[in-house]
């Protein structure tokens, strides 16, 4: 049987020979046929609601799969299936006392479960256990992803297919469980989308912004089947908060869901909606201590005794500053009282021993300053970690923050509203990306809690479920490979053909995408500051590089129209959610933008650039139409009102393109000729597409031939990450025999350089060097510190500059 995490492709599965008696050489296959009753021995009265939960959404799926409505049973009775919790349930002591499992595969572990195939009375019996009722859930809807269901069935309308036969091997045994303690995501700048599909289209209400149980108990079956536990709720201003609507905790308490809030909402406290219903007085706890504390006070009396994550600290309300305290003195100190008032109310209502209790500080944006003027955190609390909105993480754990009790924990984007500029539509984080970040941070010790903020959720189911994968079973991602990863995950949900066709689409797809976004494609920002505020403009390229990318986009556009057209008919609402609309607007947006820029200069026509606009209209138009109106005002291809998706205005160019400078030689990072040690490709990353990660300490060479000049201008372009350990980012660079230059590019956050290299993901050094008339040339890289990853080399002549 092929391997459900790995999307239905091949791997190895190990098998463990255990000497019980339930597991003779002789045991028959485990087939479940279609159109024939199955019976799941199952104690569900005992079992707690998530557990009855996944036995839905599994029925669910047996229904549309094998055209079966699987029968639940208790007590003494046979069944084909056995599922339990250990600890809860008459079913695991029975298994136990038949010799089918032992305590101590599941003893001591959370939300493990495994599965096995076992001879009962001479018939094949498939057993689920869990070490915890999470387990037992995800074990539940492990026989569904083995059954070819995508957790997207719902979500993205990926309609499974139809089995005569659904079978697992004689010998089939599978063992799972978290890497990651903590795993879920964070709805966010839900103001275009997921608010008001919720509130107009799925759970229409008169209460303004209310995201109801209904809109939530969707949400949390996608998390159950994506193996995840923890959920950050919407909390703009546009939306009624999360715990003033009724059922909506209960419903998360119903699927095992871990309730947990933002850096600016401490204590499940929405600050910016709840402090104007329920709060008195300014929400500043340095002279309004006593209002602040009873507001944080009634909502940890609330959900006393439910499943949550508490947030310390406090900062403003909606994302800003903490009042009352100017100086980041006085932030650490009023941040020192806060701490202990907050665990006090922990101490008195939920646990007296307070180290029992999940908790998370994150030092976010000026808060990280506090934190490195000394403040401090007590030991049991989880640390979280951010990137910078872009994909980039700020900080990893030092060698006494990795020895923490409470662990790291990372909160990530892949959806963002801000400076420099939005990017909210269409979600082109790059997997590649994504990966390499996740990995440092899993091996540099963030093994606490991962949380992705996914704006809306769609359109980025692939990034949401690459991340939580990860954090799910990061080796077996890893083993994998980021490549791989996407054409299996492909292939899920749209067959081997289209898979094998489809993957080098997404590759060029993000690839394009990462070296400028579809909503940065108007060369503006949106901070009030910036020169180009709201202004579109010409992005720095020229009219050879501005067609190549028209070109690359257009093929995009038609392959997947092609590719589309192969599929059945029960595919092509999935794939025009997860890859018709994403490719096809970005394409047009592009085309929007860059036919624009050519007009501008009387190299294209005006109409051109309109008629792309309108494509991206039709397209929305058609994604807000699936499913008779199922996703109706979930897609809004203008967030914000921004510029950048308006039609552009018709302006002449003041001054010309950029000129065209061709390269005497150009490498990807990979490219290079010797290395000091084995390197470390990054499939798919960069402007390249293969980035390479230098080891500290290593280096790499790359060999030119002649060179026709006495002087070359070296171009060195890098991801703009950040220090993985300490705070430099060095590389020195060492050209023939000359003696070895330094470069640095680690930036500030919010400075003017690190705006311009998230924008254009790379950061850029160039230097002069001279040239003597050798056939050959060496360029020898090394690495000074950990997290230098190489993009491209550009070698020019320098009097073109």
């Amino acid at each position: 049987m092929k391997n459900s995490y790995s999307f239905l492709c091949p791997v190895v599965i190990f098998l463990v020979v255990f000497s019980c008696s339930g597991f003779a050489k002789d045991t028959p296959a485990f087939r479940i046929k279609a159109g024939k009753r199955i019976t799941v021995l199952c104690d569900t009265l005992s079992e707690a609601k998530v557990v009855s939960n996944a036995l839905n959404l599994w029925g669910r799926d047996c229904r549309s799969v094998l055209s079966i409505a699987p029968k639940i049973v208790s007590g003494e009775e046979e069944g084909e299936i056995w599922i339990g919790t250990l600890g809860e349930s008459d079913v695991i002591r029975r298994m136990l006392s038949e010799n089918y499992i032992s305590v101590s595969e599941l003893s001591g572990k959370k939300e493990a479960f495994l599965m096995r195939v076992v001879r009962y009375r001479s018939k094949p019996v498939l057993i689920v256990a869990g070490s915890d009722k999470r387990g037992t859930a995800y074990g539940i809807l492990e026989i569904s992803r083995l059954m070819g269901v995508s957790p997207w069935e719902w979500w993205a309308d990926a309609t499974p297919a139809p089995l005569d036969e659904f079978t697992l091997s004689s010998d089939y045994f599978s063992f799972q469980a978290p890497s990651v303690e903590f795993r879920g995501i964070f709805i966010n700048d839900e103001d275009w989308g997921f608010m008001p599909w919720s509130t107009k289209t799925y759970e229409p209400t008169n209460v303004k912004g209310q995201i109801g149980p209904r809109t939530h108990q969707r949400v949390f079956e996608l998390l159950l089947r994506l193996r995840a536990n923890t959920f950050w709720p919407a909390m703009h201003s546009c939306s009624h908060p999360f715990f003033l609507t009724p059922g909506n905790k209960e419903i998360a308490d119903d699927y095992g869901i871990y309730i947990g809030t933002s850096h600016c909402e401490p204590m499940l406290r929405n600050a910016n909606g709840e402090w104007r219903l329920e709060g008195e007085g300014e929400y500043d706890y340095v002279n309004n201590r006593e209002n602040v504390y009873r507001f944080w006070e009634k909502r940890v009396t609330d959900v006393a005794g439910q499943d949550n994550i508490y947030t310390l600290g406090i900062r403003g309300i909606h994302d800003g500053k903490m009042q009352g305290a100017k100086t980041i003195a006085e932030q650490k100190n009023a941040l020192t009282r806060i701490f202990a008032d907050q665990r006090d109310l922990l101490k008195r209502y939920i646990h007296n021993d307070v180290t029992k209790i999940p908790q998370v500080f994150i030092p976010y944006k000026e808060v990280l300053e506090v934190y490195h003027a000394g403040l401090e955190v007590p030991a049991d609390v989880t640390l979280m970690w951010c990137d910078d909105n872009f994909g980039y993480i700020r900080h990893f754990p030092d060698s006494i923050e990795k020895r923490r009790s409470g662990g790291n924990a990372v909160y990530y984007h892949v959806s963002y509203w801000g400076s420099p500029h939005d990017y909210l539509w269409l979600a082109t984080a790059h997997p590649s990306l994504v990966y390499e970040q996740m990995k440092t941070a899993y091996n540099s010790g963030i093994q606490k809690m991962w949380i992705l903020n996914v704006g809306d959720i769609k359109p980025a189911e692939y990034q949401m479920e690459l991340f939580l994968d990860m954090a799910w079973d990061m080796k077996r991602v890893e083993n994998e490979g980021v490549t791989e990863y996407m054409r299996c995950w492909l292939e899920r949900e749209f067959g081997a053909d289209c898979a094998r066709r489809l993957l080098p689409v997404m590759q060029e797809h993000y690839r394009l995408s990462h070296i400028c976004k579809p909503e940065h494609m108007g060369n503006t920002r949106v901070d009030k500051k910036s020169p180009s505020y709201l202004v579109i403009s010409d992005l720095p390229w020229s009219e050879k590089a501005i067609k190549e990318r028209l070109t690359g986009y257009d093929n995009l556009a038609r392959e997947v129209e092609r590719i589309g057209n192969l599929l059945p008919d029960y595919k092509r609402d999935a794939y025009f959610q997860l890859v018709k609309y994403p490719v096809q607007a970005a394409a047009q947006m592009n085309r929007k933008l860059l036919k624009a820029q050519l007009a501008r200069h009387e190299l294209a026509k005006w109409e051109e650039s309109d008629v792309a606009f309108d494509s991206i209209v039709s397209l929305t138009r058609q994604y807000n139409s699936l499913k008779d109106g199922k996703w109706n005002l979930m897609m809004d291809m203008a967030p914000r009102r921004l510029p950048v998706f308006k039609r552009v205005p018709r302006e002449r160019a003041t001054v010309p393109l950029r000129k065209e400078y061709v390269a005497l030689y150009s490498f990807s990072g990979a490219d290079y000729t010797d290395s000091s040690e084995q390197q470390i490709c990054c499939s798919g990353l960069g402007h390249s597409g293969k980035s390479l990660a230098l080891r500290k300490g290593s280096s790499v060479t790359y060999r030119l031939g002649r060179l026709p000049v006495d002087s070359v201008r070296l171009e060195i372009r890098l991801l703009p990450n950040h220090p993985v350990d300490g705070n430099k980012l060095r590389l020195n660079v060492t050209f023939d025999d000359s003696s070895e230059r330094l470069i640095e590019y680690q930036t500030k956050e919010k400075s003017e350089e690190w705006k311009e290299n998230v924008l254009r993901n790379q950061a850029i050094r160039w230097m002069t060097l001279p040239v003597d008339n050798k056939a050959h040339h060496i360029l020898t890289l090394k690495a000074l510190d950990e997290g230098i990853i190489v993009d491209q080399i550009f070698v020019y002549d320098a009097r073109e500059f």
